[in-house]
């Protein structure tokens, strides 16, 4: 249930940011990945299909292909933006994506979500976890969440 509810916090984009700007393209992505379409019901598998009203809408201006490629001028001008995208944020954001990156169901999506993740990770010169230390720390105990934690935070 821990990975679900760090999956949920990302659902929202964050406040004080153009409809159109980086990290909420990268937000109707992640809405895709996990939720259905908004407006068909329907499972979204590319970030340029067309559906999903401007919920879960394209982050493409066109449904390519190989959208890897074209996402990857989203992801450039994400990270770029880094100094303007609220930390909280980008915390949420990484954790999710950290989460997708090794257990959503579709290959494909999750090759991709693995990347933006290290992306992300090596932004803060930080050291990826293996899937199995994310278990541990977003697993469903509270003894391996504090274990990852600071005692600030604990109440």
């Amino acid at each position: 249930m821990m990975q679900q509810t760090v999956l949920l916090t990302c659902v929202r984009g964050p406040d004080g940011m153009p409809k159109y700007s980086s990290p909420k393209y990268i937000v109707r992505w992640l809405r895709r990945s996990i939720l259905l379409s908004a407006t068909d019901g329907k499972i979204l598998t590319r970030p340029g299909e067309e559906g999903g009203g401007s919920f879960t809408g394209p982050s493409l201006d066109k449904d390519w292909t190989e959208w890897e490629i074209m996402v990857k001028d989203r992801v450039d001008d994400f990270v770029r933006d880094e100094d303007c995208i609220p930390g909280h944020f980008m915390d949420h954001v990484r954790n999710a994506s950290q989460i997708l990156g090794f257990k959503h169901p579709d290959l494909r999506i999750r090759a991709w979500w693995r990347g933006f993740h290290l992306r992300l990770v090596n932004l803060k010169h930080l050291h990826p976890e293996t899937e199995e230390e994310m278990d541990k720390r977003l697993g469903d105990t509270l003894e391996g969440w504090k274990e990852r934690g600071d005692a600030a935070t604990e109440r």
